[in-house]
């Protein structure tokens, strides 16, 4: 039974169809609904378009959390309860991390696919999150939203939960 979600956000369109195929899986599954979106510890600040300038701790923005928001209102229009977390780090390293250390069942992320031969490669936080989770993961595929049961169906493989 699946009982904890892990959503990560970046505000792309992928994260966006993550966020709405994670809020139905949950809302089926009566399950607890986690947003996560990750900045980065530090800005590089260029000087003359060369990387000589430095580090300096990145403060999260507005728009960092807005993301977060967003995703909680399409939980709240669908009537489920949502959590969000804005993790600061590296982007696979933190979710990872973040879904061990709260053991939840499924971790959903977005792809980042763009044209017909790209479009099979992921994007490199999906890879990563895939190669270093040992907790099943999900990625969802551009332009393709299909609701959980079916899209369980089309692969021949349900999700086992």
């Amino acid at each position: 039974m699946m009982k904890r979600i892990l959503v990560a956000t970046d505000g792309s369109e992928p994260a966006a169809q993550a966020v709405a195929f994670g809020v139905e899986l949950a809302a089926e599954h009566s399950a607890e609904l986690v947003f996560v979106h990750v900045v980065p510890a530090v800005d590089l600040v260029p000087v003359m378009g060369f990387n000589l300038g430095g580090a300096f701790p990145h403060e999260p923005s507005v728009e960092d959390r807005a993301l977060l928001e967003d995703a909680a209102a399409v939980a709240e229009e669908q009537g489920v309860v949502s959590t969000s977390m804005l993790l600061k780090g590296d982007t696979v390293d933190e979710i990872v991390a973040y879904a061990d250390s709260h053991d939840v069942d499924l971790i959903v992320v977005g792809s980042r696919g763009h044209g017909a031969i790209a479009s099979a490669l992921l994007g490199s936080v999906s890879r990563g999150v895939l190669s270093e989770s040992k907790r099943p993961v999900l990625v969802i595929q551009g332009a393709s939203l299909a609701r959980p049961a079916e899209a369980a169906g089309r692969t021949g493989v349900g999700l086992g939960f």
